[in-house]
């Protein structure tokens, strides 16, 4: 089993003092809208890998690319805005601490924001991850363990008002990597608790502001 520290939306206090050394984990994952100042925070007084997807708050990190260690955009030498050290999920399928994690970022569209994505955007940004979850599969046998999102899937925890909608085309993507987990963030539980929800065999959890997972590999 992996133990894994999940974040998202709202800073923990606690988590900024030596509090934070409590937490026996082996990776975080981050699942958007949180300071990168903060993401760093974690990945160095843990020690442990740091995953994440960005939040409709977060900056564009929309077509930056690491070679070598260079930060490049455009093909331009630049200074990642992102949180140093730590990986960048979104539209991608990652191999970290034992786990196979897809990662899709950002909200449905609402405004003229960062990360804001159409439904019809984000199903063409989810079949792009459905393919390259299926290129690994077929490599290796492995499926995905955790599909990591700042959304929820619609009608599965999400809220009526218009920013804080889920994306339908989450529920085909879910049926087709049929994770253990999904996890997501987005929607403020404002002192209720969350349930989590059931689509198909996948678990999706609200993880705001933390939790502690176990996940079998």
């Amino acid at each position: 089993m992996v133990r894994v520290l999940v974040v998202a939306d709202e800073v923990v206090e606690t988590l900024w003092t030596d509090q934070v050394h409590g937490y026996d984990v082996d990776l975080v994952l981050a699942a958007g809208d949180l300071p990168f100042e903060y993401l760093e925070h974690l990945a160095n007084a843990l020690d442990k890998p740091l995953v994440f997807v960005p939040g409709n708050h977060d900056a564009d990190l929309s077509g930056y690319a690491n070679v070598r260690g260079l930060w490049t955009k455009a093909g331009v030498p630049v200074r990642w805005p992102g949180p140093t050290g730590a990986v960048n999920a979104d539209e991608r399928v990652i191999d970290v601490a034992g786990l196979r994690i897809a990662g899709l970022g950002g909200s449905i569209r609402y405004n003229k924001g960062p990360n804001q994505w159409t439904e019809r955007q984000q199903a063409r940004r989810a079949r792009r991850v459905t393919r390259l979850a299926a290129w690994r599969k077929l490599r290796d046998g492995r499926g995905v363990d955790v599909l990591l999102t700042h959304s929820p899937p619609l009608d599965c925890g999400d809220e009526p008002d218009a920013p804080h909608r889920g994306f339908a085309c989450f529920h085909p993507l879910v049926e087709r990597l049929a994770p253990s987990l999904m996890l997501h963030g987005h929607i403020h539980p404002h002192g209720h608790a969350r349930p989590d929800r059931l689509v198909g065999s996948t678990r999706v959890v609200n993880v705001v502001p933390l939790k502690v997972l176990e996940v079998g590999r």
